[in-house]
């Protein structure tokens, strides 16, 4: 179990990366920008901004991923 843990990290350690920058800079995108009137769908709570900044993060860095080609 935790060699497979390991190989899993390993594999996609990019991603999460992202992931993690991005929920932190979504979240702080919320606190100093945010949506004063409520009506923004993304920035309006703290949570789907966090969402969507970990979502952008993880996209992101997951382009610079190097796949192993098998031919």
């Amino acid at each position: 179990m935790i060699q497979t843990m390991k190989v899993f990290l390993k594999k996609y350690q990019l991603t999460i990366i992202g992931v993690i920058l991005g929920a932190i800079g979504g979240y702080i995108y919320y606190y100093f920008i945010g949506c004063n009137s409520g009506t923004c769908a993304i920035t309006s709570r703290p949570l789907n901004s966090t969402l969507y900044g970990a979502l952008m993060g993880g996209l992101f860095l997951n382009i610079f991923k190097k796949e192993n080609k098998k031919l």
